[in-house]
Formats: C-alpha cells, structure tokens, sequence
C-alpha cells in the first residue's frame, strides 16, 4: 500500500539542500527514484533562488551549511509561504537549532545518516497530509486532489484548474500580497495575462464563493480575507 501511495511523487518537484557535495550527490541520486522533478543547491543562497524560480512542493535541506545555513534559508520561505513542506536533516550536535525549527513550522526532522527508511517515513508523511484539505477561513476548506471548495455540509463547489492554483497561491503567502506578478508568472504560463482576463477571472471565481475571501489591494495584487 504504502509502494503504491509513493508512486504519487512523480509528479511532484523537490529540492534538496546540502553543501557536501558527495552526501547531496546519494540523497539526489536517491530522490531521483521517487521523484521526476529534482533539483538541489549547496548552500542557502543558491537554494532559495531555486526554490523562487520554481516552487518545489517539498524541501529536503540540512541545517549547519556554509554562506547561508538552513535556519536563515527556512526563515525567508516562512516569511510569506506557511505551506511548503520543509524536512530538515540534523544531527545530535544541532539541538539548540530545534526550538527555532519548530517555531519555522518544520514538518518533518530526519536525523542523520540520512536511510531509506527514514526517507519513506517522511515522504508518506507528506502524502497522507497533502491528501487533507487546506482550511482557507472558518467553514471553507479546498481540497487540492479534488479541486473542491467544501463549504459546511453543502455540496462541494467544483473548481477549474486556475481557480485551485490561485486559492492555493493566496493561501501560501500566508495574508501576505500575491501581487499580480505572480499571479502571470504562476497562473498565466501560456500566455500574457491582461487585465481585463485577470478582473474576469477574479469577477468568476468570486461567484463561486460562499464567502467572499479574496482581498483586492490596490495596484499591487490580492490577499487572502481572513
């Protein structure tokens, strides 16, 4: 069972963060046999330009690295994205790290050597949470393998694709702006987002709330309205 819920990794991109460059090399070889997508950075600074660009789903990154060490690299992610699942390799000698960790909402610690085991251990954690829906406010929920708004005992609302990405994007950023920058790198990908798709998109989606929760600010983007 556990083999077969596994397989739903394939589709997911993963970062891996290590500034040894053999350890980076096995674990990356390993991920490599769950995951199509992966990518890996040797320190903070390259990890978080990476994880910028493309928006792994997972991040797996040790704690003690050089130029940018993972503290200082979970902090810039929390600082606007509270959903991104963060599993952190450590050791013995790293516990006074462990109360800050639990403070950047880390959800998972593998302590090193890194082994399979603990590997499955972590990923079937991800998986058994990402199947749970994400509590937008009191009442609404969106469920992200159904692309479905549940809304007290109604009948759940069925979203488009966009719709689910958008919801999502906003409640990444944790109330903060998701400025409409993102919105066309993010939600427009094929081709350019003009204002006018943008407002209707947004006019659509709002019909289909039982709640109003999506902020307009003015000339930078949108919020979640929690």
């Amino acid at each position: 069972m556990d083999e077969i819920l596994l397989e739903n990794l394939k589709n997911i991109p993963i970062l891996c963060v290590e500034d040894e460059d053999g350890i980076r090399k096995t674990i990356v070889d390993t991920l490599k046999y769950y995951f199509d997508e992966v990518y890996e950075a040797s320190d903070g600074n390259e990890a978080y330009e990476i994880y910028s660009e493309y928006k792994p789903k997972i991040i797996l990154s040790d704690i003690q690295m050089k130029n940018c060490d993972g503290i200082e690299f979970v902090k810039r992610i929390r600082e606007n994205d509270m959903s991104t699942t963060i599993i952190m390799l450590t050791a013995y000698s790293n516990e006074e790290y462990l109360m800050d960790l639990i403070n950047l909402n880390i959800n998972h610690f593998i302590l090193k050597p890194l082994n399979l085991k603990k590997l499955n251990t972590a990923l079937l954690k991800y998986l058994k949470k990402s199947h749970k829906p994400i509590v937008l406010c009191e009442n609404l929920a969106l469920d992200l393998n159904k692309r479905e708004l549940l809304y007290k005992d109604e009948e759940p609302i069925i979203l488009r694709k966009r719709e689910k990405e958008f919801l999502e994007l906003l409640y990444q950023r944790n109330g903060s702006i998701l400025s409409y920058t993102d919105i066309e790198e993010e939600l427009w990908t094929d081709k350019e987002m003009t204002t006018h798709a943008l407002k209707s998109f947004i006019k659509e989606l709002r019909a289909k709330l039982p709640i109003n929760i999506i902020k307009n600010i003015p000339q930078e983007g949108y919020a979640l309205n929690i």
